[in-house]
Parts: C-alpha cells; structure tokens; sequence
C-alpha cells in the first residue's frame, strides 16, 4: 500500500464543493475490519461507549485515518496540515434502534456562524458492512449552504450504504441522520471531524483545471453556480468575487429582495450573485447587514465575506455597529477575508472584550484567520480565560493557526490544559503542537504522558 495520500480529482472536487459529500473506499483486507469489528463490539458490550477515547480504545481506527485515500480526501478539501478534532464518536445502532430526526451536527452543544467555505468537514466510515436493513446514515446532498432544510420536493435524500471501508467525506454542515436498524446485527459507524488549519494559497487536489466546469444538470436541485464557482477559486487559492456582474442578470436590488426573502435557497445564492455587483452589490450587502432578521444579516455575511477587498469598508462599518447581528456576521465576513481584514484587526480585537458572548465567539475565531500574530496573539492569551467554553476553545484553536508566532503562548496555554471543558484542553494540546518550538513540544509531551492511555488496562485486566 503506497504511504502517499491519494488526492481528489478535479471531478471529485466539484462533486463535493456543488453536493456536499463523496463516497470513497479504503482497501483494508476482510481480516483488519473483522479484528476491528470484534473490538468494537467486546468494548460496547463490556465497557459501553468510549465516547472521544474511541481512538486509543480501538487501536485498529487509528490506521484508518492513516490511510492514504482518507489523508487524500480530507488533504484535498482542507489541506495537508488538516486538524484532527478532539471530538470523534463511534455510532454503534443495536437492532431496534429508531431512525433520528434530520439535523448538523453542532459544535460540541455550541453555536456559531456556520462556514460555507471548507473550512471544516466529517468522515462516516463503516468498518462492516451496511445494507438498508441495518439503518445506513442518511444525507440531503446540497444542503450544507442553508441554515434550515428547503423542506419541499428539492430534497432528495442519498443513503450510504456500502461494504466494509466504505466512507463518506462529508461537508461538516451537510444535513444527516442515523437510520432505523431492522436487522438483527449491531451496526458502528466512526464520525471524526477535521478543521483547516491555513488559508488555501494553491490547489491541495490532483488539480489539472484551472478554472470552474459548470455542472451542466449534474448539480443538486439549487443551482448556485456562482457560490460554487467562488469556492473553487478559494480554494485554488484565488479571489472569489469579481465585478463582472451576477451569473443571473438580475439588478442589485432585485438581487437584494431574494436575500431579504423567505426561501433560503434564493436567498443564498443572491448573497453570492450580490458580492459579484462591485459597488452596488456591496451598497446592498451593507444594509442587509443590518437586518434585524438573524437569516438575512448572516447571508449578507456570507456575501461580504466575498466580495473582496473592496468590501472591507463596509465589514468595518459592520463590526462597529450597534446591533449585535451587524457585529456578528461583519467579524465572520471579516475572518474570511484573512490577510486582506489585517488592517481592521485593532477593530476585530476590540471585540474580544464584547459584552455579546456570539460577537467575541466570533471575533476570537476571525482573530486566528487575519494573519496578524502581532496584533492579535496579544489579545487571544486572556480570551483562553473567558467565561464562555466556546470562546476559549477558539481562542485555542486560532493561537495554534499562528505556530510559533503564538510561542508567547506557550504557558498559558499549558494552564489552559487544566480547564474544565474537554474540547478547549484538546484544542490547547493541539496549539501547543502547532508552535512547535522545542520548549512547546517538550512540555505538551510531559503532559500527554502523564495522561496516556493504555488501551490494555480494561476492568478485567488493571495492571
């Protein structure tokens, strides 16, 4: 088995940015997913869910996500230097079990403002076989781009079901749900979540095209061709929007009253076509900023956040406004607009200290995205001591976005290990790996061999 990740193909590439998922396989021999298998099972039945500690329970999952088709695919979507979440789950569905409701998954009982770019994404990976009986997970292919679900005939549900090594690398934000178990075998599914780490500067796939192949049909029901063409460029490492004008013809102000509407899918893509208007797009996104409607200020967000350069006044603006909507989705559009928002970064840091708890959520993320270590590391050490879980976790994860930049960071961040909230002590082991200096990684490995786990010691078996 080659060591090299296996890319994407650009056919791959836009499948996912346009339906949200791909269906890949690993080529594991019957003999290690049977071994696997049989862990799982002797651990659910003896010990009951591992939760998180999944990974070392069951050694076997780790050399899954080594595996050069996994390390391809999630390298593909969020680049080679790829985080690992600390949050990962074994789904294990006994016979009987009930189908679950349609959902996203949220950020550990958390909030935030959902990224349309690929900034985050999930694997569901099946270490046995799943047929229809046995409730293979279920998805809405194109719906990560919308907070709600249409909830009309565009929805075409796609259920994944497969052989063993058979996985789905999932937009993070793609509508899912567990099916119903009618068979008679136990049924595990592996969830594990990855983040981007840096800014794509080039194309991370087996890129052979520069530019967007329109999808011609192929697409989901929603066409949004704009926002798609957008992401492949960012993803290329490439401004999004230009001013050429929206792929639709319609004016500005039309444009602006769909993203002022009720139906979430026009909505979205007139952000999109609005950010391409130059000027009077961005005029339009601006008001629509203000909207006391959560729905339409979060989608004049996702239209500044690429619209370039030429929007940063209104970001600005945006950031210093009243409302704490305005102030929310300007700093998210801000994050997305990374090095360009450098300039504005006094203006995002003030926002850490926010009375609003979503505003320094959102201003403490964007704080890891602007590319600023001088003005912004100073500001994300006493954010790890927040009074929100959410924002010291992302105070953590924006720190290891600057490595050593952040070496300042090193002792608070080990007295961050001691905090009460698992996720923001994973993200602070991580930040500490990513500075990377000697000092950095010789006081993270003190602390992760002082609480190793040994997947040997089991209650049967102490010492």
């Amino acid at each position: 088995m080659t060591s090299d990740p296996i890319l994407l193909t650009d056919e791959q590439m836009r499948h996912f940015i346009a339906h949200g998922y791909l269906i890949l396989n690993t080529d594991f021999p019957d003999s290690f997913h049977n071994a696997m298998n049989a862990r799982i099972e002797a651990v659910m039945e003896q010990e009951g869910n591992p939760g998180n500690n999944i990974l070392p329970r069951v050694p076997e999952v780790q050399e899954v996500f080594r595996h050069p088709v996994v390390r391809g695919a999630v390298g593909s979507v969020l680049g080679p230097d790829y985080l690992t979440q600390p949050h990962r789950h074994c789904h294990f569905t006994s016979p009987g079990r009930k189908v679950q409701s349609w959902h996203k998954d949220s950020y550990w009982g958390y909030a935030r403002v959902r990224n349309h770019r690929q900034w985050w994404a999930m694997i569901f990976y099946y270490p046995q076989t799943v047929d229809t009986e046995m409730g293979p997970s279920g998805i809405i292919p194109g719906t990560q781009y919308y907070d709600k679900r249409p909830g009309d005939e565009t929805e075409q549900p796609l259920f994944l079901e497969g052989r063993a090594g058979t996985f789905a690398l999932i937009h993070y934000d793609l509508w899912h749900r567990g099916g119903a178990n009618l068979s008679n075998r136990n049924r595990a599914m592996l969830k594990f979540q990855f983040t981007r780490m840096t800014r794509p500067t080039e194309p991370t796939w087996d890129n052979r095209t520069d530019e967007w192949q329109g999808l011609n049909g192929d697409g989901p029901p929603h066409s949004h061709e704009t926002l798609w063409r957008d992401h492949w460029n960012w993803l290329s490492g490439r401004p999004g929007a230009n001013g050429n004008g929206p792929d639709s013809g319609r004016k500005p102000t039309e444009l602006a009253d769909l993203v002022a509407g009720d139906y979430e899918p026009d909505g979205v893509g007139a952000a999109y076509e609005l950010a391409h208007c130059g000027r009077d797009g961005i005029r339009q996104l601006r008001e629509l900023l203000a909207s006391k409607s959560t729905a339409v200020s979060r989608r004049a967000g996702y239209g500044l956040s690429t619209a370039g350069p030429e929007a940063l006044a209104a970001i600005h603006e945006g950031i210093g406004h009243e409302s704490a909507l305005a102030r929310r989705h300007a700093l998210f559009a801000a994050g997305e607009q990374g090095e360009a928002a450098a300039d504005i970064a006094p203006n995002i840091a003030a926002c850490a200290q926010d009375g609003d708890r979503w505003v320094r959520r959102t201003a403490v993320e964007a704080l890891g995205m602007v590319e600023d270590a001088s003005a912004t590391v100073p500001v994300l050490i006493p954010a790890l001591q927040d009074d929100d879980d959410q924002v010291r976790y992302s105070a953590a994860l924006s720190l290891g976005r600057y490595r050593a930049d952040a070496a300042e960071a090193i002792d608070p961040l080990m007295a961050t290990l001691r905090d009460e909230n698992r996720y923001v002590r994973g993200f602070a082991v991580e930040a500490l790996k990513q500075i990377g200096t000697q000092e950095a990684l010789a006081k993270v490995c003190d602390y992760l061999l002082e609480n190793r786990w040994c997947y040997s010691t089991t209650p049967d078996s102490l010492f």
